[in-house]
């Protein structure tokens, strides 16, 4: 919290702590609460929310996160009557402390949120406790396969576990969930891409005030972590004399890590602005600027749309992978490399159908790149294979919200609309 800052805001709910207005909003209300630990899962959960909120009229809906970034993001995607809270840390006090307060009926966890205390908690209170968009990686199944003795009695908390694909439901149900209560429904995240989303930010118009070209080619770097982003200020170093009018897009995952960045382009020569430093004013001088330093939140899929080119981050020199499915979804040429561990499937299916190209290290990069800068018609194949892919794969969220909303009819909690 610390490292990244902006914590003040809200530091007592981490305790359980929270003002009477919050409090006032929930008497005699319905509650189901949600949480979301950061940016990627607070995407999930909006849409979540969207797709909910008309199954359980009358239902007060709280969202919580642990970042601050995702609650930047919440309080930007979501109307003032959803309540929007930090997550208390997992100490029994605090966590009881917290639910007291709330009195969810039900709450929801999006992806791998195995709180022992939080659990617990919700266990004794009999309070319907449900993982979506549940995933488990193997070295994940392994640790808690090890202390089952431990965690078999948490999954066996869940009232209902929307599983990604059969391996993680397998492994779900190893590790104890009820048999009958998870269910193979897809990744959230394809149907979090939204295909037709208005996109508000002028990304040309602003690349206009830095002197870039409307006819340049952009790679777009996203959600980069240490080590990728000098790798390909080298790489577009190289690849710059070959393509004139290339301009690279760096959009580190944490935008408080920008000024390390900035030194490291910096100590290699490469021109470049801030994008939080671009005002309406900002003037400069054609080919003066060779790439923009993304530190600013919730921007990248604006810069997506526009990529020629796009290399997905925490690919090549650290291990997990970030989300390939928003470039996907707007047709992108994309690359990642061999550490897509956190999306596995969904990464395979890409490059199954032909939808990505994954590289294995920093030479295949270079080499990718330059072949893709140089081919439209093969960039082109490529966005269109994964725009398909992604439609093929639309649907989870509906899915994960029949499924919580059947359960908690069948426990007699809410009357939904399509019961009236």
């Amino acid at each position: 919290m610390q490292r990244r800052g902006n914590w003040v805001g809200g530091f007592l709910e981490r305790f359980g702590i929270y003002d009477t207005k919050l409090k006032q909003a929930l008497t005699n209300r319905q509650t189901i609460w949600l949480h979301a630990v950061s940016v990627g899962e607070v995407n999930i959960c909006t849409q979540l929310i969207r797709s909910l909120e008309p199954r359980v009229p009358n239902v007060k809906i709280v969202v919580s996160t642990t970042t601050t970034t995702g609650m930047e993001r919440l309080r930007a995607e979501l109307p003032s009557h959803v309540s929007k809270v930090y997550y208390p840390i997992d100490r029994r006090k605090y966590v009881a402390r917290a639910m007291s307060t709330l009195k969810a009926k039900a709450i929801v966890l999006v992806e791998s949120e195995i709180w022992p205390n939080f659990i617990t908690r919700a266990r004794h209170m009999k309070i319907p406790l449900f993982l979506v968009n549940a995933r488990l990686s193997e070295r994940s199944y392994r640790r808690y396969k090890c202390f089952g003795f431990f965690f078999r009695p948490l999954f066996a908390t869940f009232t209902g576990v929307g599983a990604q694909n059969e391996a993680d439901a397998e492994r779900l149900r190893s590790l104890g969930c009820p048999a009958e209560a998870v269910r193979v429904v897809g990744s959230l995240k394809f149907d979090s891409a939204r295909l037709e989303e208005r996109r508000p930010l002028d990304v040309m118009g602003l690349l206009r005030q830095l002197g870039v070209p409307p006819t340049a080619q952009l790679l777009v770097a996203g959600s980069t972590h240490p080590g990728e982003e000098s790798l390909l200020a080298e790489i577009y170093l190289r690849l710059q004399p070959r393509f004139s009018d290339l301009f690279l897009v760096l959009v580190p995952r944490h935008h408080e890590r920008s000024r390390e960045v900035g030194r490291e382009l910096h100590a290699r020569g490469l021109k470049f602005a801030y994008r939080s430093e671009i005002t309406a004013h900002t003037k400069h001088n054609v080919g003066e600027l060779q790439c923009l330093l993304v530190n600013t939140i919730g921007e990248l899929k604006y810069f997506y749309e526009h990529a020629t080119v796009v290399f997905v981050g925490k690919s090549l020199t650290t291990e997990g992978g970030q989300n390939p499915i928003e470039p996907g979804a707007l047709g992108k040429a994309m690359v990642f490399g061999p550490n897509m561990q956190n999306f596995a499937e969904v990464a395979h299916r890409f490059v199954a159908r032909d939808g990505a190209v994954q590289v294995q290290d920093a030479a295949e990069l270079e080499t990718v790149l330059a072949q893709l800068l140089a081919d439209g018609a093969r960039r082109e194949q490529l966005g269109g294979n994964a725009v398909k892919v992604v439609r093929e794969n639309l649907g989870p969220v509906d899915r994960t919200v029949d499924m919580i909303v059947e359960q908690l009819d069948q426990k007699g909690f809410y009357v939904t609309e399509r019961d009236a």
